[in-house]
Parts: structure tokens; sequence; C-alpha cells
């Protein structure tokens, strides 16, 4: 069990409990506590069922996976039986964010449950990021205009689909899609299902149900790959100013 050592202690010094009081947290002596945090033996697997149920955290996590990655113990339950680590960081102690790379992202689909594929995915560095989990996702099409293709989403995880904030855009995982990125319309008590919609009106809008959905990633900022030109630029203000004044209208015909 290569890292179960240092999870134990990691996890502990997390909770800022003392050897004893992590014990007597997990009905353990304390000798048992340091004798698992230095090596001397490894917990039998009553004690990692142990410490599955007080952390929520599944078993092959704990034995496989290096939690000193995480900053803290809230970890993302997705399902029953995976979890996100909210926050990776360097050496230096700095936010990190996984990437998913443009060529692979139809492995996403059968890789986002595995902790040991999000593990190998190339990471960087964003200092300006608000608080939790955020990943870079690359874009493909003309969908979401001005967001050109090839272009990065930095997006954060939601973990509470009702937190969801009509009209804002979103990364997500869908089982019939993969990845996608919409204006997103909460259509929940009519029937169970978002709205999808595009910033292309060439694009129809399409609903897509709950139970379809796998993951949910707010927008936080975008990474342009190209350079914009000055047509491009010129059709973005036109297309800004023609949104703004489709609101103010709809402003306008709420008051009438």
């Amino acid at each position: 069990m290569k890292y179960i050592q240092a999870n134990i202690k990691h996890l502990r010094m997390l909770k800022k409990f003392s050897q004893e009081r992590f014990a007597e947290e997990l009905d353990w002596s304390r000798s048992m506590v340091g004798s698992y945090e230095e090596g001397r033996s490894e917990p039998p697997i009553d004690r990692l069922i142990d410490l599955s149920n007080y952390f929520n955290i599944p078993i092959d996590i704990l034995v496989k996976n290096d939690l000193r990655l995480a900053k803290d113990t809230s970890f993302i339950e997705i399902g029953n039986k995976r979890v996100l680590f909210p926050v990776t960081v360097n050496e230096d102690n700095e936010d990190l964010i996984e990437i998913i790379p443009a060529k692979a992202t139809a492995g996403y689909l059968e890789g986002y449950s595995d902790p040991e594929y999000i593990e190998q995915l190339q990471k960087i560095k964003l200092p300006f990021l608000p608080t939790g989990t955020h990943r870079a996702f690359p874009i493909k099409g003309d969908s979401m205009l001005p967001v050109k293709d090839g272009s990065f989403v930095v997006a954060r995880y939601v973990d509470d689909i009702s937190d969801l904030k009509n009209g804002k855009t979103y990364i997500l995982l869908t089982k019939d899609d993969g990845l996608v990125y919409k204006r997103v319309y909460n259509s929940i008590e009519e029937d169970n299902s978002l709205l999808l919609s595009s910033d292309n009106t060439m694009y129809r809008p399409y609903k897509v149900p709950l139970e379809h959905i796998l993951e949910l990633w707010e927008f936080t900022c975008c990474i342009n790959t190209q350079e914009y030109d000055e047509k491009e630029l010129k059709l973005s203000s036109i297309m800004t100013m023609f949104q703004e004044l489709n609101v103010q209208l709809k402003s306008i015909k709420q008051m009438t």
C-alpha cells in the first residue's frame, strides 16, 4: 500500500488533530495511529474501512493515490465510488489546475471517473483563480462565438446542480455528447432537464435530461490560443451590442 502511511498522517494534520484526538475519533489506540503513520505496520481492512467511512473517501483512493496533493479535507464525492481533489498544489504550495488535452476530449468521457487518469493530466498554475476545483477544457467549433475553436475554457466544478446560475455558460460532460460548452438554462421543474443554448444562433437549443449529465463546470475564464483579427473583433462587438439590447428590451417589456 504505497501511499497509506503518508495519507493517514496528512489527513490527520488537515483536521488539525493530535494522534490522541485522531485515535479517539476512529475508536483506535494512539499507538495504532503512530504505527501506521511511521510505517511500522499497515492498517488491516477493518481499519481502512474506518478511514473510508470517516473521511467519505473510497478505500482505493486512500491506498493508491497521494492525498498530500489536496490542501483540505473537503473532497468532492461524485456518484458513490469516487472523489475529485478540490485543489492540487505544487512543491511551493501553489494551486494547480488540470488541462484536458484537445486530442483527448473523447477519452475524458471514459477516464473522468478514474483517479489515475485525472492524476496523469498535465497541470498549470493560474494564481488569479477563485477558490474551488478548476480544470481547463478545449473548445471545438464555432457554436460559442466569440470563443474561438482551439481556445481553452477554465471552469470551476459545480458540486450541486441547484447552484446553477440561469443563462450563464458551463462546460458539461454528458453521456451522449461528451464535453460541451453551452449557455445553460434551468428546466428541472418543467421536465427534469437543462436547456443548452449556443451563442451562435445557427445552432438550435436542445435539452439534456439530468440523468445524462455527469459533470457540470462553471465558466471562470477563457484562454485564447489564436489572435483575433480586426474583423472578428468588430463582429464580437456587434454581437455583444445586440445581446445587451435584447436584455434591455426584455426588461422594458416586463415593466409594461
